[in-house]
């Protein structure tokens, strides 16, 4: 429905105000409950204090304190492919920004044209023009020109606040994708470092399978030549050909693990398959830094996940205003100032050849409103969804903390235990061939207790690479990482 302002108010007031009222009674819109978020979350983690120093305050460089390591998280937020993608998504979210604060300014436009005109002569268009003089001693022109230029402005009035609410909303998204965006960050130096640690571990299970190598191939030669004094039969020598040549091809598997390993770390960084620079030696015996959880209120503000969350629940409520505004009248001026005159020489003659206008319109829907009250339970739907969103942000982040808490403190505990199943089948290794050159004790025993050495220290090899990873992941489920 449309009202020209100019026309309305040459009726009595009184009947202006009643069309408003009558419009604003169309207008009415339906009412929806609206579920409200809940962000309570327990005082503190299970078996922990209440202290609030927190590892998440930590820089990533101040947490990571591997050279190697550090130099190629560096490179990956400069080159990785997907960090850049996202970094483009910021870039139109904020240019949203504008184009939706662009929306509730005037706008101003030029125009210009030129046109000619012929009409029949026997119409009542050409009788008037072929009686018609312009002045005295100049007839009407035939066939009839048209020049014009000047400008034009158009302007909503944003009564219902709901230009400046899309715009608001934008904001919330933008700074929603900034959130994002520092998640990502985060989700990369989380997968460096685990990848990283992955390497160094098949570094280390290809070292333990080298020096294992040479002690079985000695207890080879060993069982050879007591095959030769007749002290150990054929079997014995097969059994640990045998083992050697298992090793020997688990050898070539850790190197493709190594060369896949160093790939996927390749693609995380952005650049060609190479040679990823590091330091295997002593991993087993690298420290294990203590790790501070604070308390659960601050992943609200720590993590960036659910940052993102509340931004964009943020984001749905406004746009609910935004829906709602369409149920009521918009208010336009529209504007235009310029000359026209079918001749050049005219337009520069004023005020004749000046022309001007003003109206304001008053549109707002009567019947058939289906299409915006379908828009309007959308937005209360998509607010609903958002507030599941970020609910299940918080909860996610609480039990990915106190998982993690549980993961350290059992790796541990683990990890000493298995420190003292290694010494001791280490030790064994010696004993148990010293008896069989004695004769107290078969080749079997030897090869056994050699394979438990081995599968042990390869156990405690990945029990060390589960640490780090596990205090890796702890820091990025506190929500550090991203600073």
């Amino acid at each position: 429905m449309r009202i020209n302002i100019g026309r309305v108010l040459t009726y009595r007031k009184s009947s202006f105000v009643g069309f408003i009222a009558l419009m604003t009674v169309y207008a009415c819109v339906p009412t929806r409950t609206v579920r409200e978020e809940n962000k309570s979350v327990p005082e503190q983690y299970a078996n922990q204090s209440s202290d609030t120093v927190n590892t998440a305050k930590m820089k990533w460089k101040e947490f990571f304190s591997d050279p190697y390591l550090v130099s190629l998280i560096d490179t990956a937020l400069v080159h990785n492919q997907e960090l850049n993608i996202m970094l483009q998504r910021v870039d139109m979210s904020k240019n949203e920004i504008k184009a939706r604060k662009g929306e509730y300014l005037p706008f101003v436009n030029y125009f210009g044209g030129a046109e000619v005109e012929k009409v029949g002569e026997y119409t009542r268009n050409g009788a008037v023009e072929k009686n018609l003089d312009i002045r005295e001693g100049e007839e009407f022109p035939e066939p009839l020109t048209n020049y014009s230029f000047g400008l034009t402005a158009s302007w909503e009035i944003d009564v219902w606040k709901k230009l400046r609410n899309a715009k608001k909303s934008a904001v919330f998204e933008y700074l929603s994708t900034v959130e994002g965006k520092n998640f990502m960050v985060t989700t990369i130096v989380s997968e460096i470092a685990n990848s990283y640690y992955e390497l160094l571990a098949v570094d280390s299970q290809l070292a333990i399978i080298d020096q294992n190598l040479e002690i079985q191939e000695n207890a080879l030669k060993m069982v050879k030549l007591q095959k030769q004094a007749a002290r150990a039969t054929e079997l014995a020598v097969k059994k640990f050909e045998a083992e050697v040549l298992k090793n020997k091809s688990h050898r070539f598997e850790l190197k493709q693990q190594i060369v896949e390993m160093e790939n996927k770390i390749n693609f995380l960084v952005g650049r060609t398959p190479q040679k990823v620079a590091r330091n295997s030696e002593d991993f087993i015996k690298g420290s294990v830094d203590a790790m501070y959880a604070g308390v659960p209120s601050q992943l609200l503000l720590n993590r960036t996940d659910v940052r993102q969350a509340e931004l964009e629940l943020e984001a749905a409520k406004l746009n609910i205003s935004v829906a709602k505004a369409n149920f009521y009248p918009s208010f336009d001026i529209t504007t235009s100032v310029g000359l026209e005159a079918f001749k050049p020489k005219y337009l520069n003659t004023t005020p004749e050849s000046l022309l001007y206008s003003v109206v304001g319109d008053v549109v707002g829907p009567l019947i058939n409103r289906n299409a915006i009250k379908a828009a309007y339970k959308n937005a209360n739907d998509k607010q609903i969804q958002a507030v599941f969103e970020y609910e299940k942000a918080i909860l996610n982040a609480y039990i990915e903390v106190s998982n993690e808490l549980s993961n350290i403190d059992n790796l541990k505990k683990s990890f000493d235990l298995k420190v003292g199943q290694v010494d001791a089948l280490t030790e064994s290794i010696d004993i148990s061939i010293r008896l069989f050159q004695s004769a107290r004790a078969d080749y079997m025993e030897v090869l056994l207790t050699q394979r438990d050495a081995l599968e042990a220290t390869i156990e405690l090899i990945e029990t060390k690479k589960d640490q780090m990873i596990a205090q890796t992941a702890m820091y990025k489920a506190l929500g550090g990482g991203w600073n």
